[in-house]
C-alpha cells in the first residue's frame, strides 16, 4: 500500500512540474524590400536557362569556325 501511495505521489509531482508554463518571447524583424519584382520565378529561371543555352551555342559556333 505504501508503494502505491509513493508512486502516486511521484506521478502527481511529475505532472505538476512538467505542466509549468514556460516564458516565450516573440521576435519580429522588419525588412525593407529592395526592388519590386515584375517577373515570377519561372520567368527568371527561363532567362537564366536561355542565357546558358546561348553561351553553349556560341561556344559550338566558335568551335566550328567561320566558313565565309
Amino acid at each position: 500500500m505504501k508503494k502505491i501511495v509513493l508512486l502516486l505521489a511521484i506521478a502527481c509531482t511529475t505532472l505538476v512540474v512538467s505542466c509549468r508554463e514556460t516564458e516565450t518571447k516573440t521576435v519580429i524583424k522588419e525588412v525593407e524590400k529592395e526592388a519590386e519584382e515584375t517577373e515570377g520565378a519561372l520567368e527568371r529561371a527561363a532567362k537564366k536557362v536561355d542565357k546558358e543555352v546561348n553561351e553553349e551555342i556560341d561556344e559550338q559556333i566558335e568551335k566550328i569556325g567561320d566558313d565565309n
